[in-house]
């Protein structure tokens, strides 16, 4: 039973928390090459930013200038970004080259949810329009659902509130909760309490987690991330 419950933990992990994206378009702008992006970090509403490492200068890099992207979720616009560094690596005032308004989470949305729109305002709409599969790879840590971590748990008959969150963790099922049970990515159970809705999760770590609860109907398992 644990190893097919550490099966199950590292299954949902690696699709949660996959740490790389491959892009590849809009190339009157930028070389026809496989850039890479690798999770940098993840912000406060719990959705994963990726970045490449800076190429620019080692791979000549058109248009704008840069081979230094991000995709990032922007709070004051929400949606996602794809943005090109101005070529010093700070990030601090990014084109804009794409946005998408689906509001995926952990991570951004491939190129079948919502749309990555080209902005034009930033590209001089030289990128030839918006993503597709005919102009465009986007593949690795993105998406195709909107589906989220709270409604991944929604959809297993649970719902988890806040989530993300810092502190405490409330659990809603249809059933009364004999058990609750966090596991880190190792499968290892790291917070234990019984017959109650919420946890402290204040001291653990921020990251992803498993949360097993226990009810007369069964076992009901779902991810909640800590912030």
């Amino acid at each position: 039973m644990k190893v097919i419950l550490n099966g199950f933990l590292l299954m949902i992990f690696s699709s949660i928390n996959a740490q790389n994206v491959t892009f590849n378009g809009c190339h009157p702008l930028f070389d026809n090459q496989d850039y890479a992006f690798t999770l940098e970090n993840t912000d406060s509403s719990g959705r994963n930013i990726y970045k490449t490492s800076p190429v620019d200068g080692n791979q000549p890099c058109g248009g704008l200038g840069t081979c230094e992207f991000r995709i990032i979720w922007s709070a004051g616009n929400a949606r996602w970004e794809f943005v090109a560094d101005s070529g010093n690596g700070d990030f601090v005032n990014p084109y804009i080259i794409y946005y998408n308004m689906a509001a995926s989470t952990p991570n951004p949305p491939n190129l079948t949810l919502g749309t990555w729109v080209e902005n034009g305002a930033d590209t001089g709409s030289n990128c030839g329009g918006n993503l597709n599969s005919g102009n465009a790879i986007l593949t690795g840590g993105v998406q195709s659902t909107i589906l989220g971590i709270t409604d991944f748990a929604i959809n297993n008959g649970i719902v988890l509130y806040p989530n993300p969150t810092s502190n405490l963790l409330s659990v809603a099922t249809n059933s009364s909760i004999e058990n609750l049970s966090v596991w880190n990515i190792l499968g290892q159970e790291i917070l234990s309490s019984d017959h109650t809705t919420d946890l402290d999760v204040s001291g653990l770590k921020s990251g992803a987690y498993i949360i097993r609860v226990r009810t007369p109907d069964g076992l009901k398992v779902a991810n909640f991330i800590k912030k």
